[in-house]
């Protein structure tokens, strides 16, 4: 009968459960690995014989077949190597282990017979508590990362010969370092909104964008502050949950970018990707579709400066997530899908010169218009708010004051939030309201009169797609929570209304 041995692969940010089985058969000495395995899961086998042959053990000459059930699921990693090994030894009856079908593995081998960590442990370790397996074996770097799971055992180890030692009962284990140690985690963020500077109204539907989750895009000249505020707006997000600081956490996990692996991400992500940035490098992709851009800033904010300048393709790419909230990356081996609810702050220049309006420009009508053209209308109505960034005037510029601090901000955006999420609260996957679907819009969109009627004026005048006119109710509706109104008002629907600068202009009401 083969030996069995339990580990994990990952499909997108899940986890799910792989057999490891090992046969030893009567033949030519070979080793065989099937199951659908990468080329870093078949060169596993190079691997298996120098570790066995370093060690205490022998490697079997035999014809060695190891099976990755199921079979027909694509698998990929290194980290099956602490799981083949003990199968194998245990199949060679070099090994008794005791109980070893209540243990997970995950780990690299290297051909020292050594453990070396892993990325993806936490969405391993999660799979391993749906499945029923109560332990969990890593290397000694991962532990860390894994223990962020509650309900779960996982016991870290340096050598394979510790791993052996401790499965036969021979040494007790004993936890390397205090997991309850308090590091400085050199979270948070560094800048704030009081540097912001004669820019009070664009402040305001700043925080309109992050008390509601709305995208945004800002207009105007080089210098007038759009990177400045841009890069201060996660300073005032509220903070996450715990179920969002896990589901951002497991994407960086298995993009191998958690740079503190004992410790959940707290704080929003921000992304600013440059303007030469790939289609793949946004969405995701690669030969392993490994997550982009866009799932990078789960429950953060993706920002794109210069956003006119970025290839077109990519940026028509971002229309379905942008939708969905999600993204599936299909490529020859691969088929993932990743979450990508992220909040979208763009910027760009009003024309190729940038001073359009102004006494210096010289950019014809034709420039203006080709230059505004490299983004859709589908990308701008998925905007909610379009405003434009004026110049800052020399007095709030030459003044020693500052504006208000990202704490003041911060308490009006958590004040609107928890109404929404009291609202939302047995909505599953809705947290604010720019994630609000069609049916809740009429729940909790209902209009007075007035505004009713003056938002018919408005869509009858613009010819405003049905998005738009869910967009506008949904950016009324967190107006009217930033003040703790249940009713959307006639004046929340005409700040909803100001809060697209470029409507009014293609109408020829706005003048620069």
């Amino acid at each position: 009968m083969a030996s069995i041995v339990k580990s994990f692969a990952i499909s997108g940010v899940d986890g799910y459960i792989v057999e490891v089985e090992t046969k030893t058969i009567h033949g030519q000495p070979m080793v065989s690995i099937v199951g659908l395995g990468d080329t870093a899961v078949k060169e596993a086998r190079e691997r298996l014989e120098a570790v066995l042959n370093h060690g205490d053990y022998r490697f079997p000459k035999m014809k060695i077949v190891i099976n990755l059930a199921p079979s027909d699921l694509k698998k990929g990693g290194s980290h099956f190597d602490l799981a083949m090994a003990i199968g194998l030894l245990m199949e060679s009856d070099q090994i008794k282990p005791k109980e070893v079908h209540k243990y997970g593995f995950v780990g690299e081998l290297s051909l020292n017979a050594k453990l070396r960590p892993c990325t993806g442990v936490l969405p391993m370790v999660i799979a391993a508590k749906r499945a029923g397996v109560k332990n969990i074996v890593v290397a000694q770097e991962n532990i860390q990362e894994a223990s962020l799971v509650k309900g779960i055992n996982v016991f870290g180890f340096t050598t394979l010969k510790e791993v052996v030692d401790f499965l036969e009962g021979k040494k007790p284990y004993q936890l390397p370092f205090n997991l309850d140690k308090k590091e400085e985690d050199g979270s948070g963020y560094p800048l704030d909104f009081k540097d912001v500077q004669g820019q009070d109204v664009m402040v305001e539907y700043i925080v309109l964008a992050a008390a509601g989750g709305h995208n945004l895009l800002m207009i105007g000249s080089p210098g007038c502050g759009k990177s400045m505020i841009a890069k201060r707006i996660p300073t005032i997000l509220p903070s996450m949950m715990e179920e969002e600081s896990l589901e951002v956490t497991k994407i960086y996990s298995v993009a191998g970018l958690l740079k503190r692996r004992g410790h959940l991400i707290e704080d929003r992500p921000f992304r600013a990707p440059h303007h030469n940035a790939s289609t793949n490098s946004l969405i995701g992709g690669g030969n392993n579709a490994l997550p982009g851009e866009i799932s990078l800033a789960h429950n953060g904010v993706l920002f794109l400066d210069e956003i006119a300048e970025f290839n077109k393709k990519a940026l028509e790419a971002l229309r379905q997530p942008m939708e969905d909230q999600r993204v599936t990356i299909s490529r020859v081996r691969h088929t993932n899908t990743y979450p990508s609810n992220f909040m979208l702050v763009a910027a760009m220049n009003p024309c190729p010169c940038g001073y359009y309006g102004q006494d210096k420009c010289r950019c014809s009508d034709y420039e203006v218009l080709k230059y505004r053209q490299k983004i859709s209308g589908p990308i701008l109505d998925r905007m909610d708010i379009q405003k434009y960034v004026q110049p800052v005037d020399f007095l709030a510029l030459s003044q020693n004051s500052f504006g208000r601090t990202s704490k003041e901000l911060r308490e009006r955006v958590e004040m609107a939030r928890n109404v929404q999420r009291k609202r939302y609260e047995e909505m599953e996957g809705i947290n604010c309201n720019a994630q609000m679907t069609a049916d809740l819009i009429k729940e909790y969109c209902e209009l007075e009169e007035d505004g009713r009627r003056l938002l018919r004026m408005a869509y009858d005048r613009f010819q405003y797609s049905a998005r738009a006119f869910h967009k506008f109710l949904k950016v009324a509706r967190t107006f009217a929570d930033l003040e703790a109104s249940e009713k959307i008002r006639k004046k929340d629907i005409a700040a909803a209304l100001m809060a697209r600068d470029l409507d009014k202009e293609q109408a020829g009401m706005l003048v620069l």
